[in-house]
């Protein structure tokens, strides 16, 4: 298997303070590879730095919330005046909520929309055009963007919508994202990364979050409690999901699934789509999640 990412490579890494960002940072280190780091958590961002220059690697850090366009753009002009195009481009910075559809705030569906979407809109707008041009004038230049969405983004789960719009439409993104670089170059492509429950913090997010959250709602108490039980008992970590990114970028691979078992729900869903059938129940596996979760709600 060729290394597609290789030492002296650079890696533009989002949400790199922690979970998959940080884990995917320390392994591209050990490829000797040139790192940005942005999160909006300074202190995590800047103890990851101080963690990976203190083993002896070339790393540059920025504060950047990533909703925001003018951050991206400053930021990412950095990284073009030090270093150039980068050589691989890891749009995963997320936060979550939950609750049910109609209770979610509008200040909720800006944030979570704001950085979820938006931020990957910024990374992809600010870097894909220097990575095209950089292909262009260096026929062995070879560049790679990785969007985080989520098995959410290929499921609908009830009680996380704004959280499945969001990674649904990362999926769409990056499908289209690959399509239209297929049109134009051999040079550069796009894979979406889709993990299920892993512990990383972003059921925590709401800690980075810009403003005041409002009070929250029954179903929204109860998606928090579900989400932290899922997430904090989850088995596969942060390092084994960043080693499957640096496989599938190797490999060109597109999807890439930290738990390929939960595929079983994504197919019953896209037969219902097929045949018309109206969705499926998601709880089928497991009834008596679905029926607790009708019972709290429905007092």
């Amino acid at each position: 298997m060729a290394q597609v990412l290789q030492a002296g490579h650079v890696a533009v890494i989002t949400g790199a303070g922690s979970g998959f960002g940080l884990a995917l940072a320390r392994l591209l280190a050990q490829r000797q590879m040139k790192l940005a780091l942005w999160d909006v958590q300074a202190d995590a961002l800047n103890q990851a730095k101080a963690e990976l220059t203190a083993l002896g690697h070339e790393v540059m850090a920025h504060q950047v919330d990533v909703s925001q366009p003018e951050a991206v753009q400053a930021a990412a002009k950095a990284v073009l005046a030090q270093w150039g195009a980068p050589h691989f481009v890891f749009n995963n910075a997320g936060v979550a909520a939950g609750g049910l559809i109609w209770e979610t705030s509008l200040s909720d569906w800006q944030w979570v929309m704001g950085v979820n979407v938006n931020g990957v809109i910024h990374g992809v707008q600010q870097f894909v055009p220097a990575m095209l041009a950089q292909a262009k004038t260096q026929p062995g230049y070879r560049g790679h963007v990785v969007n985080t969405a989520s098995m959410a983004g290929l499921l609908t789960p009830p009680n996380m919508g704004v959280y499945n719009v969001s990674k649904h439409a990362v999926v769409a993104l990056t499908e289209t994202l690959y399509q239209d670089l297929k049109l134009v170059t051999d040079q550069v492509s796009a894979s979406v990364l889709c993990p299920y429950f892993v512990p990383t913090g972003i059921s925590q997010s709401h800690r980075n979050r810009p403003d005041q959250a409002p009070e929250p709602t029954l179903s929204q108490r109860i998606g928090q409690a579900m989400s932290d039980k899922a997430v904090g008992s989850g088995k596969v970590s942060a390092s084994d999901v960043a080693r499957l990114v640096v496989e599938a970028v190797d490999e060109g691979q597109f999807y890439i699934y930290s738990h390929p078992q939960a595929l079983g729900n994504v197919e019953q869903r896209m037969q219902a789509i097929v045949r018309g059938d109206n969705p499926p129940d998601p709880f089928a596996s497991k009834p008596e999640i679905g029926q607790s979760l009708r019972d709290a709600l429905r007092v």
